[in-house]
């Protein structure tokens, strides 16, 4: 069902009725009604009364035709304001540096058109209903992802003991098992050396290790001990 009131001759600039005319395109009729009430514009409450009447007008034509319906499932479907004509009086305003504006008076049309048919959806409802069907299909194939295939299990043949060889045993071989030396050995082993090489000296004896009991020492230069007793006589 649908119904449409007018307004003529409204006072106002258009440019003015249609901040507030925009704010209840594609809403339901008492959220509209709403809106209007609590919305601080001189043209909110002749479009209320424009909305009442387009209102009115459907619930009259529902009853002619024999057709119940409810004003609450009515919205508003069309709605715009056209330019109305401009009063024909002769005022001057006065302006900057001795210059003088026209002065004129302003209409404007209203035109509210309600309906009780189902609503068109919105491109944010149509773009939301397709990523609600985007992510059931992905859940329907498992995420959107391949599965991986399933691991080949490896092939374990089964031998029979009859078909088997008998396996050897071989004894595993023996490692002797290292023996520490005792003290009493290791001093007979050192007193054998000893008798074994007898020039060998003792290491506590130093003199053995000296020099003039090797022999080691040189004979000094004659001539030179000669020349160093002249030079002490002199």
């Amino acid at each position: 069902m649908e119904a449409v009131a007018k307004t003529k001759y409204l006072k106002g600039s258009p440019r003015k009725a249609r901040l507030v005319i925009d704010l209840i395109r594609g809403v339901d009729v008492s959220r509209a009604l709403s809106i209007l009430r609590f919305t601080n514009k001189r043209a909110a409450d002749p479009i209320a009364q424009c909305l009442s009447s387009a209102i009115a007008n459907a619930t009259f034509k529902a009853e002619l035709q024999n057709i119940a319906i409810d004003p609450d499932d009515l919205w508003v479907k069309t709605c715009y304001v056209d330019m109305g004509p401009t009063k024909g009086r002769r005022r001057m305003r006065p302006a900057p540096q001795g210059r003088a504006y026209r002065e004129q008076r302003h209409y404007c049309h209203i035109t509210i058109e309600v309906t009780s048919d189902e609503r068109p959806k919105t491109e944010n409802e149509l773009k939301a209903e397709a990523a609600k069907s985007r992510r059931a299909e992905t859940a329907k194939g498992g995420g959107g992802k391949a599965k991986p295939a399933p691991a080949k299990k490896k092939e374990v043949k089964k031998v029979n003991a009859q078909d088997s060889p008998p396996s050897v045993i071989q004894p595993a071989e023996s490692v002797p098992t290292p023996v520490e030396p005792t003290a009493q050995a290791i001093n007979a082993a050192a007193d054998q050396a000893a008798a074994e090489t007898p020039e060998i000296a003792d290491a506590k004896n130093v003199e053995t290790q000296t020099p003039e009991a090797l022999h080691e020492t040189k004979p000094a230069d004659e001539a030179q001990l000669d020349r160093n007793e002249e030079l002490e006589r002199q």
